[in-house]
């Protein structure tokens, strides 16, 4: 095994026994403090790390080093590419670049091709963006649209919400993809790569392929007049609004951490209350659809460069050395945020102040994200340093269940207790990383998209996104369940198939 992943002198010398005992208390208190007793799920694993340490047979002072040690390295690692991932899906939504994107794909569909628009419209908002601002961002939109053209509401929501969905669970720079990647030492390039392989088939199937059925199951149609003054009040609102509805910032509903939102919270922001869609920008003026659409695949197409270059060329070669260090993941966003500065704000006529104010207000949402992120690093370092890691390692070695689909299983476990898809996502990656080490750049990449797939499955009552999408597009919670629910199931099921088959070739 990697000694990436493992201490040479663990801090617990307990028997395998205590060590399993030890990691089943501990993730059922994170799940207990955060289901029932609704303690942030930052707080909730920090105290079940430290439990685990103590229950483990480790010194309370090396335990908390250890976690210290955790919430260190992976906010070093993973934080500030949250932190520039959110810079630049603000931008992108003050300078009305998402609006143009939206606008152009949506005008040139026909009534038969329109759902498809859609699945594309959510997939390309949700690159850059967490899966909460670009929903909030898209609902009038998606009102509009089946208004418009008579289809029922969850024909042209469902493949939206797919394309949302999935590139938040699948595709960095999200965070639960990048706690996983961090986690497990997975290369970003080639998981991107195979990630975005599988994303695209699996927002067909669960997009403009289920929505026909969902629409049946779920049939709404998006009302009149209203959404037209609903629209028109938002034109005019503040863009900054997108990024501080939700109370857990931009975590989103796959990424939902708050349980404790009910119907009655959820009224209180409600569709009327959503963000701006057909803003021009700050300034009013928007960015070209060629411009925005080049500026949001600049980081995509770097960091591909990257893992084509790792694949292809030769290490010592000038165009190998370029690619690497600009496909590089913080250089890329890097320069994606630069470049974005010029062509979405510059270029819109944003001045310094505007652009400095659009950074500012994108950075307080991700507090919350950040720091679950953090404290699953920290959780997944004391299962490495107390010795549970290769415990746990050992037991999944001499198992003949395929490693993917068991992390598939763990990650679906803890998303069905917690509501959390980043929870799961942490917590899975930590339990599998002792397999990590022993695994091909291929293979690992493959672990990180299994676990991403077993963190949406079947989001229910006790995920905040359940009641955003209830509220806003006003279903009943059988509905909710038949429509966004089932959608979740289909995206987490197809992606551990599709997983699974791309494991055979890898």
């Amino acid at each position: 095994m990697s000694t990436a992943f493992w201490t040479a002198d663990p801090i617990s010398d307990a028997s395998s026994g205590q060590l399993f005992a030890a990691a089943l208390i501990g993730i059922a208190v994170i799940v207990v403090l955060i289901t029932w007793l609704k303690v942030h799920p930052f707080l909730a694993l920090t105290i079940g790390s430290l439990l685990t340490a103590a229950l483990a047979g480790a010194e309370v002072a090396k335990g908390v080093t250890s976690f210290s040690a955790g919430v260190g390295a992976t906010v070093a690692s993973v934080g500030v590419l949250i932190a520039l991932g959110a810079m630049f899906g603000k931008l992108l939504a003050d300078s009305g670049g998402a609006a143009e994107i939206v606008d152009t794909i949506v005008d040139r569909s026909s009534a038969r091709t329109l759902p498809w628009a859609m699945a594309l419209v959510g997939a390309l908002i949700g690159l850059p963006m967490f899966f909460e601002i670009g929903l909030v961002l898209l609902v009038p939109i998606i009102l509009l649209v089946a208004q418009r053209s008579g289809q029922p509401l969850m024909k042209i929501a469902i493949p939206t919400l797919a394309g949302l969905s999935v590139l938040h669970g699948f595709v960095p720079p999200h965070p639960g993809p990048l706690a996983a990647i961090g986690v497990l030492k997975a290369d970003l390039g080639v998981t991107l790569a195979l990630g975005l392989l599988i994303a695209i088939p699996t927002v067909i199937i669960a997009g403009p392929l289920f929505a026909p059925i969902a629409a049946r199951w779920a049939p709404v149609m998006a009302a009149g007049p209203a959404i037209e003054e609903t629209v028109g009040a938002q034109g005019a609102g503040d863009p900054t609004r997108a990024s501080s509805m939700h109370p857990t910032g931009s975590t989103g509903s796959t990424d939902s951490t708050d349980s404790t939102h009910s119907t009655d919270s959820m009224k209180s922001t409600g569709s009327t209350d959503a963000a701006p869609t057909r803003q021009q920008s700050v300034t009013g003026r928007r960015p070209s659809f060629p411009v925005t659409l080049a500026t949001v695949l600049l980081p995509v197409v770097l960091m591909l460069g990257k893992a084509v270059s790792d694949i292809w060329l030769d290490e010592n070669s000038l165009a190998y050395k370029t690619l690497d260090f600009l496909g590089t993941p913080l250089v890329a966003l890097l320069l994606a945020v630069v470049v974005a500065i010029f062509t979405l704000g510059v270029g819109t006529g944003m001045d310094k102040n505007q652009l400095s104010k659009s950074f500012e207000t994108s950075l307080p949402p991700i507090a919350g994200p950040l720091l679950i992120v953090a404290a699953g690093g920290g959780f997944k370092q004391v299962l490495v340093d107390t010795g549970i890691g290769g415990a746990i390692g050992d037991a999944i070695g001499g198992s003949s269940i395929s490693p993917l689909l068991l992390a598939w299983v763990v990650a679906v476990l803890i998303r069905l207790a917690t509501g959390s898809a980043t929870v799961a996502t942490i917590t899975a990656a930590g339990i599998m990383a002792p397999l990590a080490g022993s695994m091909s750049t291929g293979e690992t990449s493959l672990l990180v998209l299994a676990i991403g797939s077993g963190s949406l499955f079947f989001s229910h009552v006790n995920d905040a996104g359940f009641w955003l999408v209830k509220e806003y597009f006003g279903l009943t919670v059988g509905q909710t369940i038949k429509s966004w629910s089932v959608m979740e199931t289909i995206i987490s099921v197809t992606g551990i198939i599709l997983v699974m088959l791309m494991s055979l070739v890898v």
